[in-house]
Parts: structure tokens; sequence; C-alpha cells
């Protein structure tokens, strides 16, 4: 069924194809070859369909809206599961389910679910063309909306039929939106296998499967078994007034300023400083020749939140979305422009929500659904780092984990250790604000803001994490970071965002063995004249608050990691407990005040 037309003699490929085409039984079967001609052609059958909305070509050439079910705007991770033949390989943090079973179900669902509809079969790229990065997926939709994306998020058609070649080492995607009906919608990662199934979705976080379900979930599962970290992290490069380049990777929940910092422009006051995006979501890791750890964003493109991004908030994606763009679930303005809540200036008089109904000012509804979005090709963004698309990857000199705390947590502090890092990046954690399910202040833990993302056990994940510091002859050192620290009003008295980058030079600073410190219980802090605060209206009381350490709060944060750890159960590594006590008793010692001048 698949050979006449197949750009490649792949039997291994072409095989599973017929499978699946039998199984799902599509009126036709078009492979993908991620063409310009191809992406029109797409493009003029969803707008005639009814599927886009295009957009005004001269003030946002290239840029299209889509509207999805009202039930289908965002991941179902109650109905995504880890299917391994033993349960406590998925661990207590996935939802499981044996695979037998898992296919089983699915199969039900899918077959059939193409007919009257194209198959269409998208070879795609994850990283770059010859590199030891590169992982080769193939995704089979009844979706163009998704074959548009994918043609944005990653490297798709010919290259990556080129890279894979004849080998049978290629991950095995299947989509059909099938009836989106919520009872019947499965997400299934099958890590054994090298398989994900997604059945009954149209929105992206769920059906565009190189993204969380091969590059984190499927990408952990294999960095485990191939000595390498498939992270939930951004990459940024950091060019001082001299010229020199430094990369961090930086680890954050939802909600705590991921892509900002990710594509963060430098402050007045700190004139010569210039920064680089290499990634703004997912990085892969791996120990380069030379010791170092290099990373590599695997993704081609964004798939950023629209609400909240602005001017102030990130101007490089507002710059990044202005063409070529596919807009999810925003609102529509008379003018043939988007609008979303949080974007500059005055709300429009009146517009189109994301549902397609009418919307002024005085509605109850938000205009935007609040998990609206962007697809957006990275190469447009205007930060976007030289070294992006090297196949080695960049070095990094820093792990960031940071999450939104009001108290507890310090602006800013240094980890002792590799061990002492992946302890702390394993009871990561961010308080609920305001707009989650009515409980404010919260503690949720986040581990490495990897917890939906985990393809296996999380002690295990962590046991990877212990066992790869010991490989890494020259590890990047540890930090974590907390923009969102309050007073006793509930004010946050870091003013965040670009200046955010203060921070990120400590660190560097500290990377290099420059940079003072003050040794608490938790880490090293910053002396108070360690971060360059010029241009900033925050007095030396305040500042001396964002670092300070209450012995009290960490004792009463010690008990909750109890709570964690212990959920966990016997697979959490011993040296985790044992960092946990050391914290204990550092916490009972007597304070030091001993200044470290040296990294």
């Amino acid at each position: 069924m698949t050979e006449n037309n197949a750009p490649t003699r792949n039997q291994a490929v072409l095989k599973w194809v017929d499978d699946m085409a039998k199984l799902c039984k599509p009126d036709k079967i078009v492979w993908c070859d991620g063409s310009e001609e191809e992406r029109a052609r797409l493009t003029k059958e969803c707008l005639a369909a009814g599927e886009l909305i295009e957009l005004n070509q001269q003030k946002l050439p290239g840029c299209y809206l889509h509207r999805s079910d009202p039930n289908d705007v965002a991941r179902v991770e109650k109905l995504t599961f880890i299917c391994t033949k033993n349960k406590e390989d998925a661990g207590p943090t996935n939802n499981w389910m044996a695979p037998d079973e898992a296919y089983k179900k699915a199969r039900a669902i899918f077959d059939g679910s193409m007919k009257g509809r194209t198959m269409y079969v998208i070879p795609f790229l994850m990283g770059l063309p010859n590199s030891p990065f590169a992982k080769i997926g193939f995704e089979l939709t009844d979706s163009r909306y998704v074959v548009l994306n994918m043609r944005i998020m990653t490297r798709m058609g010919k290259i990556a039929l080129e890279q894979l070649g004849d080998s049978p080492n290629f991950t095995k995607g299947l989509h059909s939106r099938a009836d989106l009906n919520i009872e019947r919608r499965y997400i299934l990662h099958f890590p054994e296998d090298n398989t994900i199934w997604s059945v009954g979705s149209a929105y992206g976080g769920n059906v565009l499967l190189g993204k969380k379900c091969l590059a984190l979930r499927i990408g952990s599962w294999l960095g485990r078994k191939e000595s390498w970290l498939a992270e939930h992290m951004l990459i940024l490069g950091i060019q001082n007034p001299k010229g020199e380049i430094r990369y961090v990777c930086a680890a954050f929940p939802s909600q705590c300023g991921k892509t900002n910092l990710a594509m963060v422009v430098a402050p007045n006051a700190l004139k010569g400083y210039k920064t680089w995006t290499v990634g703004d979501d997912i990085s892969w890791l791996r120990i380069g020749p030379d010791g170092k750890l290099w990373a590599v964003n695997p993704e081609a493109g964004f798939f950023g939140v629209a609400p909240g991004t602005s001017l102030k908030t990130n101007p490089a994606a507002l710059q990044t979305v202005q063409r070529s763009t596919l807009f999810t679930n925003v609102a529509l303005k008379p003018d043939g422009t988007v609008w979303w809540e949080g974007l500059d200036g005055d709300p429009p008089a009146n517009c189109i929500d994301w549902l397609g109904k009418p919307w002024t000012p005085a509605s109850k509804d938000k205009a935007a659904h609040p998990n609206s979005r962007f697809t957006a090709p990275a190469s447009q963004c205007p930060s976007i780092s030289p070294e992006w698309e090297n196949p080695k990857g960049v070095p990094i000199s820093a792990i960031i984990f940071g999450g939104r705390r009001a108290k507890v947590a310090p602006l800013v502090f240094e980890t002792f250790n590799w061990q002492h890092g992946v302890y702390v990046g394993s009871t990561m954690a961010s308080e609920t604000t305001a707009a989650a399910a009515g409980q404010v202040g919260v503690v949720r833990r986040d581990p490495m803001a990897m917890l939906p993302f985990l393809g296996y056990h999380a002690g295990e994940y962590f046991r990877h994490w212990l066992d790869m510091g010991k490989k890494i002859t020259k590890p990047p050192k540890i930090f974590h970071v907390n923009w969102f620290r309050t007073n006793n009003q509930g004010k946050f008295i870091w003013p965040g965002f670009g200046e955010n980058l203060r921070v990120i030079l400590w660190i560097l600073d500290r990377c290099e063995g420059k940079g003072d410190a003050l040794k608490t219980p938790i880490g090293c802090v910053p002396t108070p004249d360690a971060i360059a605060t010029t241009g900033l209206a925050i007095s030396p009381e305040t500042f001396k608050e964002l670092l300070s350490v209450n012995r009290e709060e960490w004792r009463q944060e010690l008990e909750l990691q109890n709570e964690w750890f212990a959920s966990i159960g016997p697979r959490l590594p011993k040296e985790l407990w044992d960092e946990h006590s050391a914290l204990a008793k550092r916490l009972e010692a007597k304070p030091e005040s001993v200044v470290l001048k040296e990294g």
C-alpha cells in the first residue's frame, strides 16, 4: 500500500506505515517532504475547509489563526500514560498502563479512524543532521494542522529520511483526531518499543509527537539507556563586553518565566552585554570529548504561550511571531491581526474571541484562551544564537533550577557540588498562584521541571543524574534562583525580566572562580555587593531580604521534602536522603559568616 509513492526504501519504515494504514484505513496516504510547495498546498486546503483563518498578510505575512475544539485546549496529563511491562518502571509520578491493554484500547479507537481522511506520513529529525544528538521519528497523522506545525517545530521530510537511511532505529508515532471524544483520548508512550500513540486530540501538546512525547518522555528513557540527558531546559548564551560567550541551561516549572529568560534582553545598565537564544524549552545534553557537558536544542521552532507575551515581558518573542506563524485560540481583531490578554496597549473595543464569538472589554470571559499558543520558526527570533544549529551543541557553564516561592528560597544560591545540585533539583517546587484552582500558596514539587515529562521512575531519573555527574570530568556548577520572593505586603521585591541577567552574571562569575559569596546552610548566596545593582530602585535592606536564608522556614521545608521523598519510594537514591540529612544538620549548626572569594 505504501511502496509506490514512498520516497524511501527503508523496509522497517514501509512495513510499519503499511501496518498502521491497515489499522486506520485512510482513503489515501501522502508522504510529507517539508517543502514550501507542500506548505502552500496544505494551507490552501485548510483555508478552504475552515481549519485556518487567514490573517492580515500586510501586517502579519504568512500568519494564520486556528481554533481548536473547546474540549481540546491543553495537555491532558490524566490521560497520558507510560506503558511499560513492569508497572514499577513507570514510577509513582506517572500514570501507568500495561502495554497489551494500552495497545488494545487504542487499536479499538484507531480502527477505521481515518476513513474518508488522508494519512500524512511525516519523517522528522530532532536535533541536527550529522550530530550525535540526532534522533529520527515518524508521525502518521490525519491532521493537516499537525503537518503544518511539525514542519515549523522539527526538521522535516527529506532531511530526516537521508539521516535515517536503511536503519530500523526510529521512533514510531501514530496520531488520529478520531472523534475528539475526551472520554476516548489517550497519549500513550511505549518506551520499550520506541513508540508513541496519540488519539482523540488535536491540541499541539498532545499531538506534536516530536515535542514532549519524543524529546522528553521517550528521550529521557533513551538518555538513561545511552548516557545522556533529555531535559525541560532553555539554553541561553551570554556575551560579555570582550565578546566571550558562555552558556547556561535552566529549568523552570510553568509560569516561572522560562521563555522570557530564554529570550532575555540585557538592560541598559549592563552596557556591552548581549544575550543569545539557543533554545526556549528542551535541551539534550551529552558529555563532550573535552569532559564538559554540551547541549543542543532538538527543536526547530517555538510552541509558546501567547497570553502575557508583550514588549515588556518578551520583546524578542513578540518580534518572532510577526511572520510565518500559526496562532491557536487567540482573539481576532477587526483588522485581521491578533490579540491576547497581556499584550501591550489597551484591549480592542471589539474582536472575535477564541470561540469565534463577539468580544468586548465588558465581556465576562477572556478573549484568548489562557493556554492559547503561537508556533513560530526559531530562526526568526532576533536573539537566535549563531551556534543554535551547531551539531556539536554548546558547552554549558552552569545549570540553573528555579521555582516560584514567596519566601524560603533566596534570589539565588550556588549548590556545594553536583550531588547537592541534584538534591536541589529533585526538590524543586513552586507555590500555586491565584490563577490555580482555588488554593493559593500550596507547594507543588516539580523535580527539574520534569514531573509531567518523565518517561520512567523518578527515583531512577535522579539516579541517572547522579551517575552522569560521576562521568562528567568538568561538570557545570548548579544553582537555584527564585525571581518571585515577596515582602510582607505580598509584593514582588525583585524586578525580574531583563534584570534577571544581573543574577546570571554572578552565576557565571562563580563558575570562573570569581564573585563573592557567603556560605549558608542551603548553599552559597551572593554577598550584598556581589550583584550589580546600578540603576535598580532596591534599598540595601530589601536586597538583604532577597538573599536571606531563614532557618525556621527551611526546617519547615525539610518536613515537606520528607513527604515528597517518601512518595518516591525505595528507588529514591540514598545519596539524596544523605543530602537531606546533611541540610538538617547544617540548619542546627552555628551560623557561619565566611565570605568565599574563590569559586
